[in-house]
């Protein structure tokens, strides 16, 4: 009941009347907000939980959705069944930023659950164009939440907060303390470390910027980070080397399609439980090697690569649904030279050599 008190007064600020697209936090305190931008008629984004299938939802109410509609659109499962997804390369320009926090104090310092997800939410969407400098960010609490916070429990990583609504107050902090201007890979924590490697499109922008030239070297070792090397190292062995011959440096790539497979199950061949990735718009001079080395970068490494060179194009097959998955999240939107490329699942491909 208090949270849906907090979350009403969020329709009296400023900020939120001014908002066009709001970014609301999936937990369920904030409920009330989200249902206040969706009555708004505003554009509602809402983060996929942790991260694991992408980035962002837009929800989109059904042509002429009613009250009860749209509280249903508010919802956990709402937010499933009434959305599309948003990518790196979304045209998202999120307005307002909302989200919840364990403890927080009116000088704007804020506090999490520990994890790491919203202020990695506000990094990502710096790196993506979608927040400014100046665009606010309000957290909703109870009374009870505000507390004094010193100062150096707080790191360049942690984002901070403009406003703060209670059941019976409204604090406009003027923090300022500066937010995240991006992901700092440079300072590494366990805790990004191990977002990494579970996170796919957490991979997949740490790509797009080391492509960009960007300096995305983790600085500070982990054992989770090894593992993580270990594994891609595990993986070129399932991918072997083009045995077909090479072209003359500086040459176009290959354009006969050919199947390399895994080289340590040979009977893959005919498995019903393999899953294909569609990848398209390849451009004309990628190599086979050059997109294999892509793939590992992203631990989305195939047990079979099917390359269709000449119609700019190559399938994956993964073991299983999930792995499938994965390498589509993991996918989407990477620019391989100078193309974005097409990623989907192919609904029927089964190439059989």
């Amino acid at each position: 009941q208090g949270s849906l008190q907090a979350c009403r007064s969020l329709g009296e600020l400023d900020v939120f009347s001014r908002a066009r697209e709001v970014k609301v936090d999936p937990d369920k305190p904030l409920e009330g907000a989200r249902l206040a931008a969706l009555q708004a008629r505003k554009t509602l984004l809402v983060p996929t939980p942790r991260l694991r299938t992408g980035l962002f939802n837009r929800i989109v109410p059904p042509p002429g959705a009613n009250k009860e509609i749209l509280r249903r659109c508010a919802t956990s499962q709402g937010v499933r069944d009434y959305s599309l997804p948003v990518g790196l390369d979304g045209k998202a320009q999120v307005d307002l930023v909302v989200v919840g926090s364990v403890a927080v104090s009116e000088k704007g310092w804020r506090i999490g659950k520990g994890e790491g997800y919203a202020d990695m939410e506000y990094a990502m969407m710096v790196s993506m164009g979608a927040v400014q400098e100046d665009t606010p960010v309000v957290t909703i609490v109870h009374d009870c939440q505000v507390l004094d916070i010193a100062e150096e429990l707080l790191g360049d990583h942690d984002l901070t907060v403009d406003y703060i609504l209670t059941p019976t107050r409204t604090i406009q902090t003027h923090c300022k303390r500066p937010k995240p201007q991006g992901i700092m890979w440079h300072k590494a924590s366990s805790t990004l470390i191990q977002m990494l490697g579970r996170i796919p499109i957490l991979k997949t922008l740490r790509w797009r910027e080391k492509q960009a030239g960007k300096d995305v070297t983790l600085q500070d070792e982990h054992p989770a980070l090894a593992n993580t090397t270990r594994a891609a190292l595990s993986n070129k062995k399932v991918m072997p080397e083009n045995p077909q011959p090479r072209a003359a440096p500086g040459s176009a790539a290959v354009g006969q399609p050919h199947v390399e497979s895994d080289a340590v199950n040979p009977r893959l061949e005919g498995s019903d439980t393999i899953s294909t990735v569609y990848v398209g718009n390849l451009p004309g001079s990628l190599r086979v090697s050059e997109l294999k080395s892509a793939l590992r970068e992203l631990q989305v490494v195939p047990v079979r690569l099917s390359w269709q060179g000449a119609q700019h194009r190559v399938f994956l097959d993964y073991r299983d649904q999930g792995a499938a998955d994965r390498a589509v999240s993991s996918l989407q939107g990477l620019s391989l030279g100078g193309n974005t490329l097409r990623v989907e699942l192919a609904k029927s491909h089964r190439n059989r050599g």
